[in-house]
């Protein structure tokens, strides 16, 4: 992948990074977070009440968690630039991306289907709300393998100068171990480790977010280190053969 058009990957990042946290702000059932035992007929009255933020703000979810596509792709392509004995993790990690995109655009689908229709039977309402939420929190599959496969590929990484630092490698570890709790989001309905608990929703939030704004900050600092290796290897390459000597 060229230079500048990694350059331009992080860049959108950063511009619809900041997008989707304007549409977590906006969006209503999520401050604070719908309990899983709200009745039926509240859930429905939710949707009906709020139907236009709902569904702007899932809107916005939808388009703009896609654009973060290319930033990951910035990630893959500076771990195929890594010294490991395979290219085997970059690919996992894109796998585990694209499923992970497909189940964000799923939970924001369910969202915005339950406020499409609010009028309809509140059990439906309520049957919408559940896959959304379930579908935002409980999978943590994909999350563990971007992570451990991240981790296992910096801790692999065998040039002098290595592309991600050692300590992101640590980072990624223990957001896989922070993440996995929010598994529980699909087995229980209050406490922690229910949807609007502190563990599933604000840890998971939290942590994901985290990790991002650091793989950002590590990815931009790899392509600038990339860029000047190339541009030194060119120059050596464009010296005289008596300059040499």
């Amino acid at each position: 992948m060229h230079i500048r058009t990694q350059l331009i990957s992080l860049w959108l990042a950063v511009f619809f990074g900041a997008i989707l946290v304007i549409a977590f702000l906006a969006f209503p059932g999520f401050f604070p977070p719908m309990s899983p035992l709200t009745p039926a007929n509240e859930v429905a009255d939710f949707y009906r009440d709020n139907a236009p933020m709902i569904r702007f703000s899932m809107i916005v979810f939808d388009v703009c968690g896609v654009m973060l596509v290319p930033f990951y792709m910035v990630v893959v392509e500076q771990m195929k630039r890594m010294s490991t004995p395979t290219q085997v993790l970059p690919y996992a990690f894109l796998a585990a991306v694209a499923t992970g995109t497909t189940l964000f655009a799923l939970s924001n689908l369910f969202w915005l289907i339950a406020a499409f229709r609010p009028e309809r039977d509140a059990e439906l309402v309520m049957l919408l709300n559940d896959m959304a939420w379930i579908t935002f929190l409980a999978p943590v599959s994909m999350l563990l393998v971007q992570c451990l496969t991240l981790a296992l590929a910096i801790y692999l990484d065998a040039r002098p100068q290595p592309i991600f630092p050692r300590w992101v490698g640590h980072l990624s570890v223990v957001t896989a171990i922070a993440l996995v709790p929010s598994a529980g989001a699909a087995l229980v309905t209050s406490g922690p480790f229910a949807w609007d608990g502190a563990i599933s929703f604000w840890l998971r939030i939290v942590v994901y977010s985290v990790f991002l704004v650091v793989l950002i900050v590590v990815a931009w600092a790899a392509v600038k280190r990339q860029a000047a290796e190339e541009q030194a290897t060119a120059s050596v390459a464009a010296e005289p053969v008596g300059a040499a000597q």
